[in-house]
């Protein structure tokens, strides 16, 4: 239950961002769920391998490097889904950084209260 709670908060978050944002092109609801869910996919698989072979990068930056791979994991997607269009990298750097602190933001909000039930 928590994934899919998980999954349409991104999926709005990544709606709303795609509004606000000139660079990033989201077409309905349906197609920013689709693209919360392939991010989630992506995030599991391809994100470990990519963090694996930009470690040196990701240690010499403090952690900062995971940043860009994130904005590559953006631009992954946007390959995959018809109705997903990102403008660039910055577009997908700035999607990126917004849409991660909004979503900690949200879940840290929904599931602390969840547990103080």
């Amino acid at each position: 239950m928590n994934f899919i709670i998980k999954i349409l908060i991104t999926a709005i978050n990544a709606f709303v961002l795609a509004y606000i944002l000139p660079g990033v092109i989201i077409d309905d609801y349906f197609t920013a769920i689709i693209v919360a869910v392939v991010l989630s996919i992506l995030n599991a698989l391809v994100k470990p391998l990519l963090i694996l072979l930009t470690l040196p990068a990701t240690v010499l930056t403090l952690g900062l490097f995971l940043f860009v791979i994130n904005a590559c994991i953006i631009l992954i997607s946007d390959h995959f889904i018809g109705g997903f269009q990102v403008n660039g990298f910055w577009y997908a750097l700035l999607f990126s950084l917004l849409l991660s602190f909004f979503n900690s933001f949200i879940q840290k909000r929904i599931f602390s209260e969840e547990e103080n039930k």
